[in-house]
Parts: C-alpha cells; structure tokens; sequence
C-alpha cells in the first residue's frame, strides 16, 4: 500500500482545504517516493547519459509492446510531440470533439505544428465510431488538407473505451492508412478497470502518452512510446519545446516507484469514486454518474451557487462547474475524505 497523507491537505497543500477532490494532478509525492527520487542515479539525459530516465523509457517500451520511449514534462509536452510525429504543417489529423488535445492543449498542434485538428461528434461517454472515422477522412482533392492521424483518448472524463472499441476504431483509420496516436493520460485507470495490461490498448497503435502524474501519483511527467522512427522525430520535437532535461532521473525515479508500487491501486480510486457516487444519489435532488475515478455531480440547478459556497467554506475543493460538478480519486483521498464530502452535501441539502 502506498502511504497515505495526513490530513488535512493544509499540512502541505492550500491552507485550510481539508479534501481536494479537483483532480487527481494534485497529489504529493509519498515519502518513499522522494527518497527514490532523492536517491536516484543521475546524468546529462540531453545526451542520453542518465541511467534512470533510460530505466523508465525502457520500462514504458516494455510495457506498452513499443520499440522506444520518450520521457517528456507533461502530457501536453507528449501528445503535441506524438501528434507532430506524424504530421506535417497542413495534415489533418482526427479526433472527438471534447478530447483533450482538442480543447484543452492550447491548440498547440495547430498553433506550433500547422497540423489541423478535425473534431468528431461523441456520445455521453466520449465515444464515436469507425463509420464516424471514415466519414471524416477527406478526399484526395486539391481543396482539402490530407488526413494523416487519428488522435484517440482513454479514459475520455474518466469513461473507459474497451479494448474492442479501440481496436475497432483503429482498423478504420488503417483503411485509410492513418496513423494512430492514443492520449492515454489514464490510460492505466482503464486497464485496471478492464482486468487487462495496457499493452492491450496499445499494441495496434503508433505512439502513445502515458502520464505519471495523475493516478499514479508522480510529480512531474509523462512518457511518449512508440516505434523508432516516430519517438526520433518526436525526440528533436521535444528538444524544439523546451523540453531536453539534464539530470532528470530525479524526476524519472518518481515515475519507476509510481509503477512498481500505485498502478494495482488504482481500483481503491474507482472504488472510492463509486462510494461517492452512491452517497450522492441518496440526497434528494443530486444526480451522480460514475466513471473509474471521477464522479459528475448535478445538483438542482437552483442550489448550485449554494452548494459551492457551502462545500468552499468546509474546505472542500472540486471542479465546481455548472451545471454539473467534477469530482475525482486519488492516491490523496481516503474514505473520510469520501465521507466528508457526502456529508457535507447532505448538510446543505438535507437526505431523502
């Protein structure tokens, strides 16, 4: 088990927060994770010399069935260097229309690449469809960018796409000869939800993001694999951003220690978001939906302000969104966390 926080959060965290429930970015280092990073063996990881980062690409190579990886700052670092990978100023590349990368990257592959994102139509839990792939695909015709890519995502706001789903979605983009990138941030959560190992999700695809960072507790990074040919491009792209590190394998050992000891207890994360869900049910007038670690809350629209300002003044922190809440799990949340926060809601709002 990996060692919880106390409580509450404001022994290291924002004063007086008692249960951070934004996301699961917020989480701190456990102490034997820091004295891993503390202890870790380090060199000039610019020319390939640091023996720890070269452990975790070799471990997320092994992992994900890919030839090669590249440890990168962040997720964003590593989906605009996977995306421009592929594609070439002017090349389109698909991918549904709330992904991340399409709204919440700053545009950065249109912006810094020229590549040009087309969004594809989804259903409540994020999905769309080999025939929505196909339809998207432009004709060879002088008036249209070519479509190069198909950017996937899982999980999509915390909904797992099955490894049937993807695998399905991939075979479109292969009649088309696109390549295939899969934004796989928790790509872990999703695993573990579907009892399989990630390889099982990656083994069609070209390259794939995977991030330390969230449920898996590490403090800085994510990890772009991929065959040679794609993570040498993405390699001189990573240099162009800003981000060649040096004695990175501080940071690299976090991401070891992440995926020895915080990738089977993922499911206490889903578990706890579930325990959440059905307290939230039980008080009239909220509605819950669950997915792995996160939970979307919607209170009755005319208490929402309230609501906020009730669980702000009881320390408790959300993406408090309108109309609907998102709360998420993590290694930083335990039961009375969870409890707290259905109580708290239940105070303002009174129990059936």
């Amino acid at each position: 088990m990996p060692e919880q926080q106390s409580t509450p959060f404001s022994a290291d965290g924002p004063t007086g927060i008692w249960a951070d429930f934004r996301s699961d970015t917020v989480t701190r280092a456990t102490p034997a994770m820091r004295r891993a990073m503390a202890e870790a063996s380090v060199g000039d990881d610019v020319y390939g010399e640091d023996p720890t980062v070269n452990a975790l690409q070799e471990r997320i190579a092994a992992l994900t069935g890919k030839e090669a990886a590249l440890f990168c700052t962040s997720g964003t670092q590593s989906n605009l260097a996977g995306i421009l990978s592929h594609c070439q100023r002017g090349d389109e590349f698909l991918t549904g229309r709330n992904n991340h990368v399409m709204v919440n990257e700053v545009g950065g592959a249109a912006a810094l690449g020229g590549a040009v994102p087309w969004p594809l139509e989804i259903d409540e839990q994020g999905c769309f469809t080999p025939d929505d792939v196909r339809a998207a695909v432009k004709e060879p015709d002088q008036h249209h960018p070519v479509t190069r890519l198909l950017s996937l995502e899982n999980t999509v706001n915390g909904h797992v796409q099955s490894v049937d789903q993807i695998a399905d979605l991939i075979a479109a983009a292969r009649e088309h000869d696109l390549a295939v990138h899969l934004d796989g941030a928790r790509l872990f959560n999703a695993a573990v939800a579907e009892g399989v190992g990630i390889d099982a999700y990656c083994a069609d695809t070209d390259t794939v993001s995977l991030c330390l960072s969230k449920g898996l507790g590490a403090p800085v990074g994510t990890v772009l694999a991929g065959d040679q040919d794609s993570i040498s491009r993405a390699f001189r792209i990573r240099k162009m951003l800003g981000g060649g590190m040096r004695q990175s394998g501080h940071l690299a050992a976090a991401g070891l220690h992440a995926l020895d000891h915080h990738v089977d207890r993922l499911v206490e994360d889903h578990d706890r978001a579930g325990r959440i869900a059905d307290g939230l049910r039980s008080i009239d007038g909220m509605e819950a939906v669950h997915a792995t670690n996160m939970v979307w809350a919607t209170p009755p629209a005319d208490h929402h302000d309230g609501l906020v300002a009730h669980l702000e003044a009881a320390g408790i922190l959300m993406c408090f969104w309108k109309p609907t809440l998102r709360i998420v799990t993590h290694l930083d949340v335990d039961d009375g966390h969870a409890d707290l926060l259905v109580d708290t809601v239940g105070e303002f709002l009174g129990r059936t």
